[in-house]
């Protein structure tokens, strides 16, 4: 169990029957009346945000998120496949699970996959990922006045905004916590 007095950033826990971690949390003791805590919660499966406060001795039942490294495999139409490296088990997911990381992953590579009680809720792509560009206008010599983008198509059929010096076939870094572009690879 922990206490809302407790509360840490990245703490999880279950409430009504959901599981929320703590994004912001503030102990606040007005100069009149009881203290509490108030708190910007996420919840770990939708990724809805809310706003909740609560008395300093409330209790909650600990919520633990398994973390595990997995290498995704590929994808069938409907669902994305992933496999445990260590076990060889494969975990079939729908695209609502993998939709923010999948444009990020190309096949054989590896991805931390978020479970909750033996149940994969979510996929987190690596941080930096080298993608090919396969489409994209080509640059025009001597436009660099301003700091000019464009769109590129990389192999994965994502679209990401890139410096005008870059062409197809060029292999490019990707921040994939902000999906901007980092640099040439």
């Amino acid at each position: 169990m922990i206490t809302a007095g407790d509360f840490k950033k990245g703490s999880t826990f279950e409430m009504d029957g959901q599981v929320y971690t703590v994004i912001e949390f503030m102990h606040v003791k007005p100069g009149k009346g009881a203290a509490f805590v108030r708190t910007k919660l996420k919840n770990v499966v939708t990724g809805a945000v809310i706003e909740k406060s609560f008395s300093p001795t409330e209790k909650f039942p600990e919520a633990v998120i398994e973390r595990k490294e997995m290498q995704y495999l590929y994808n069938d139409g409907t669902l994305y496949y992933f496999m445990d490296t260590q076990t060889y088990d494969q975990v079939p997911l729908n695209y609502e699970k993998v939709e923010d990381a999948i444009k990020y992953l190309k096949e054989n590579m590896n991805a931390i996959i978020k479970f909750y009680k033996g149940e994969a809720f979510s996929v987190e792509p690596p941080t930096f990922v080298e993608l090919e560009v396969v489409e994209t206008e080509p640059g025009v010599r001597g436009d660099t006045a301003t700091n000019a983008m464009k769109p590129a198509t990389v192999e994965t059929g994502a679209t990401f905004m890139v410096p005008l010096f870059i062409n197809q076939g060029d292999v490019i870094r990707i921040d994939t916590r902000t999906g901007e572009y980092m640099s040439r690879v």
